[in-house]
């Protein structure tokens, strides 16, 4: 079954519910910066990320530099934002709440 793009609504409620993270790539995309006191703990932080992404097979785009670890979330099935980058961003949230 193909995986749909949220539709204009369905992205605004997910990014209300989504207060840390932004719309990017012209609404295809969303991501979150996050900064952690050294580059191990942001490194942990990329590996329990990683263990989820690998369960639910749906992997971020990422970039770190010793502390800071920039996150993009899109789908690329979809051509877009789908549900299943709502999920991935809400757990990678409940990693750092």
């Amino acid at each position: 079954m193909a995986i749909a793009e949220l539709t204009q609504a369905e992205r605004a409620a997910a990014l209300d519910a989504l207060p840390h993270w932004s719309l990017t790539r012209e609404g295809k995309a969303i991501e979150r910066k996050l900064a952690f006191g050294d580059f191990a703990e942001a490194f942990g932080f990329m590996t329990r990320v990683a263990i989820i992404a690998e369960k639910a097979d749906h992997h971020p785009e990422w970039f770190n530099v010793y502390n800071r670890v920039e996150i993009a979330l899109t789908t690329h099935d979809a051509g877009g934002l789908s549900t299943r980058d709502v999920a991935m961003a809400k757990a990678i949230d409940a990693l750092v709440a």
